[in-house]
Formats: structure tokens, sequence, C-alpha cells
């Protein structure tokens, strides 16, 4: 596995480090400055401004707010019509001039205007007027020289084979990818072995989940090293030559936030993936180590254990996102600083207006430390009770036998009754009619109860062997006998059910029924008997 990233890492930089001899006439990434500011007042303030030759930054220019993209349109217009005539010259020869007019240096290429050095630009640099106009001169007349070249056949020729090269490299880079993409997911659909199959369920749903994770995380990492090859390979070539370069300065400057962000929230996701892989594999190993699975609550350990997994995800997702926030607002400029000194205030009015919250979240972190119950526990709450779907810091789900989801926070869970804790009992009350022989009835009640534990299967069902309290109660049923039988978690049911089959099977043959409620009517006046015993005399 950690040979896949790096071999996806490595590929990511073949673009840029597997190129020809020439790679020393590739460009490095314009530099996009921000505009910087002298003044302190806001109609006033000077900012500046890159001038740019084929993509190329040449040198900055300062003015006022107001005037900046003025001046800026002038200068980059005049250069651009020097370009024009010196390029389509075979003949010219290049030639800048510096002239002085209003105790200004004035530049000139050619014996045309292109800009006045003005005191602005002096203070930002924090230079005099006239060596900053001699810097520019000297800029100008190698930048100059250096674009012409580029636009000869020959140079334009050789700048091809290295586009080439890199395109070549771009698609046998691809196709080794794509080939890794295709095999890493054959992997990921192969079946679960049979020896997983018959493990601990918690354990097989918890490596499933594991291998589903690193999967979205090879596949995300699979699209990133894709498109870093072909959007780095074609930024790449578009700065090769003086007609694209520019194109290349535009795709940076306009892209730039949006890649910062893309970048910001695609490790973010992968971030908590990864993390969510290594809590899935973390939680595996520790159930599946010998303490836990040679203890009589194995399955009681492995509930609790996956319950604090999803916890802990939970709590995982949301320091992940509170980071990538924060390296969003960096990514965007903004200063965090303020945000993160005001986040304590912040953080005491949050707390007074969200009191319920405080409370769930203690409360249910109580409920995990104290193991009150788990995930998969039958709980009852209250009025209402069922099986532990969801269980976090804040809320409580249960599924009831109507199938309906009920959603409980943990402030208001004050008394719960665990059914499913260690270990459960089926609590059975078997009616028998008063005119049986109730010791009869009791021998057969016990012989069925361990019959029914002698055999395997209920044998891993039933804990202890099965209790037969004795007559319980004289009800209008008849005797009701008293059954304990004490089973593994949540399998009471089960048991009861099956138990009640085999012993109406029992009792049909022993010709003992179960009696219906019944009453026994007594008369004590005497006139009524009276009348019926004269009733009775007449017929």
């Amino acid at each position: 596995m950690r040979l896949k990233f790096l071999a996806i890492a490595v590929s990511m930089a073949i673009t840029v480090v597997s190129v020809p001899k020439a790679t020393a006439q590739i460009p490095l990434l314009p530099y996009l400055p921000t505009p910087s500011s002298v003044s302190n007042t806001s109609e006033n303030q000077t900012v500046s401004e890159w001038i740019y030759l084929d993509g190329r930054p040449l040198f900055r220019i300062a003015a006022s707010r107001n005037d900046i993209s003025e001046r800026l349109q002038n200068i980059q217009g005049n250069l651009q019509e020097i370009n024009q005539d010196y390029f389509r010259s075979s003949t010219q020869k290049l030639k800048v001039q510096m002239r002085t007019v209003n105790d200004l240096p004035v530049i000139y290429v050619n014996d045309k205007y292109l800009m006045t050095v003005n005191s602005l630009d002096a203070k930002l640099r924090q230079i005099d007027t006239l060596t900053l106009a001699n810097e520019i001169a000297g800029d100008l007349q190698k930048e100059l020289e250096r674009a012409k070249e580029e636009r000869q056949t020959s140079s334009l020729i050789d700048q091809g084979k290295i586009a080439g090269s890199i395109a070549l490299v771009m698609i046998l880079s691809s196709l080794l990818i794509y080939r890794w993409q295709r095999r890493s997911q054959k992997d990921d659909v192969e079946p679960i072995s049979p020896d997983a199959a018959t493990g601990q369920p918690i354990t097989t749903q918890l490596n499933q989940q594991e291998h589903q994770h690193l999967a979205e995380v090879k596949k995300r990492l699979f699209q990133l090293t894709q498109t870093g090859i072909w959007g780095g390979g074609s930024f790449i070539i578009l700065g090769l030559f003086p007609y694209t370069r520019a194109f290349q300065v535009g795709i940076l400057a306009a892209a730039q936030i949006p890649v910062k962000v893309g970048i910001v929230v695609l490790g973010t996701y992968v971030a908590i993936r990864f993390s969510y892989a290594l809590i899935d594999k973390f939680t595996t190993t520790l159930i599946s180590g010998g303490v836990l699975l040679n203890t009589e609550a194995s399955e009681r350990m492995e509930l609790r254990v996956s319950t604090f997994s999803g916890v802990t995800k939970s709590i995982t997702t949301l320091i992940c996102m509170g980071v990538g926030i924060l390296l969003t607002l960096v990514a965007l400029g903004i200063d965090i600083v303020p945000l993160l000194a005001g986040a304590g205030l912040i953080g005491v009015a949050v707390s007074l207006a969200s009191q319920n919250l405080i409370k769930d979240a203690i409360n249910g972190f109580l409920i995990i430390l104290e193991d009150q119950y788990a995930l998969g526990d039958v709980i009852s709450v209250g009025d209402v009770g069922g099986l532990v779907e969801n269980l976090n810091l804040r809320m409580t789900q249960v599924r009831d036998g109507e199938g309906r989801l009920i959603t409980i926070p943990n402030s208001e869970i004050k008394v719960v009754a665990n059914l499913s804790s260690r270990w459960s009992r089926a609590d059975l009350t078997i009616p028998v009619s008063y005119q049986a022989n109730i010791d009869e009835a009791l021998k057969l009640i016990t012989d069925v109860a361990v019959d029914m534990n002698k055999e395997p299967f209920w044998k891993r069902q039933i804990i202890e062997k099965p209790s037969i309290l004795g007559i319980d109660n004289f009800s209008d049923r008849g005797m009701m006998i008293r059954v304990w039988i004490k089973t593994q978690p949540l399998k009471q049911w089960e048991v009861a059910r099956e138990y009640r089959r085999r012993l109406k099977i029992a009792l049909d043959q022993a010709g003992i029924s179960i009696p219906v409620p019944q009453q026994a009517i007594w008369v004590n006046d005497a006139h009524l008997l009276s009348y019926q015993e004269n009733g009775s005399s007449v017929q």
C-alpha cells in the first residue's frame, strides 16, 4: 500500500523532471504579486502593478489607486506597439534610450515613447529615479532581444521538441497511473475470503469499512494524480511559447484561489476517509485480540469498541473540518489570527446559547464511558424502547418493534433499562390446569428445558441450566409455573419462542391442557336458593 502511494507521488513529478536537455529554457511560474500600499489614506493609496512581456514580469510601476489602471494600460499598450514593430523587422536593431524631461527620466525604445519613471516608482524600489530608469532600460534591452529570439523558427522548433517530449511523458505517465488504478480496483472488488466471512460479524464489518475507506482514498489520489499530470503538463507547455505564455499567466491568476481551495477541500476529504480507515484498523485489531475473543464478555466488548469507533469518527470529522475551514480562510488570504483570538468569546457565547447541547454531549460521554449501553443493545427509556442503531455525543436513536426510528437527546435519558447488557433472560410464566398433576407437569416442563439445553445449537444460546422456580401464583387461568432461562444477549426472545413451541407439543402428548381464564360463582341468598329448590321439585 505504501509503495503504491509512493509511486503515485513520484509519477506526479515525472512531467517536471523527465524532460530533454533543453529543460533550462522552460520558464519558471510567473510571479503574480499582490498590490502593495505605501500611503495610509484610502483615496490616495499608492499601489503597484507589474508590466509583462510575453507572460514574464518585467518591472513594477506605482501610482494612486485611481490612476494605476490607466497608467498600466498606457505603458502596456506602448510596449505592445514597440514589440510589434521590433518583431516584424528582421534588420532593425534594438535601441533603448533614456531622456530627461522635467527632471524625470523618460524611456524610449527605438525612438518610441514607453514610459516616464516618476517618484512613486522610485519610492517603491527605494532608489532614485535615474538609477531605476537605468535598471528598467537594461531589463528591457535583455528581455526584448530574448523575446525576438524565441520567435525565430529554430527556437520554436526546439521548444516544440520539448513540448512533444513533455506530452509523451504525460501520456505514458497517465497510462501507467491508469493501469495501477485498474489493478487497484480489481483488488478492491475481490470477494471476502471464507475465513473472514466466518469470523466475528463486527470484525468483518469493520474490515469491509476499512477496505472501502482505503479504496476511496486511493481513488481520489489517482484522480488528483491524473489531474496533476495533465494540468501541470499543459501548463508547462503553454509557458514554452511566447504566443501562449500570456494564457499561462491568465490561467494562474484566475485559478490560483480555486486551486488552493480545491486542494484544501480534497485534502480534508482524503484525511477524513484515511482517518476512518485507521480507526477501523485499530478497532479491528483491538477486537481480534486474544483478550477480547477469549473472555465471556467478548461480544459486549465488541459492541462497546464499535460504539467508541463511531464516536471517534464523528470527533475526527469535526476536527478535520475545522482545520480545513481554517486552511481555506488562509488560502483566501484572510487573517485568521483575530478569529482565533475571538474564539474564546465566541465559545462562551455559544455555550450560553446552547446549554442543552452541552448537556447532551456530557451525558453522551458518560453513557459511553460507563458502558450504560452501546450500538446493538436493546434498551428501554421511559415509554419508548428498541434496538440502538445510532449513538453519538448528542443523541441516541432506537428502532422499536414497529420499525419506527426514535431519536432521544442524551440529556433526556435519566433512567435507562438495558435488556442485552452482557446476558439476557427469558422470563416465562406457564399456566397449568388445577386438575392436572402438578408434579408430573413440573417434571415435564423441566425435561423440555433440559433436553433443549443439550442440543448444540441451543446450548450456545443458553448460558446456564434453565431454572424451574415452581408455582409462582394461583390465578384465574390456573397454576402459574415460573421458568427462567439465562441466554446470550438479545437471544432471550428466540429461546423463549422455541421453548414455548416444544412445551406445547409435550403438553399435548401428555394430555395436559393449557387452561383458559375461568370463574366460579357462589350464591349465598336464602330466598333465591329456596326458589331454585321449589322450582326443581315442580319439575
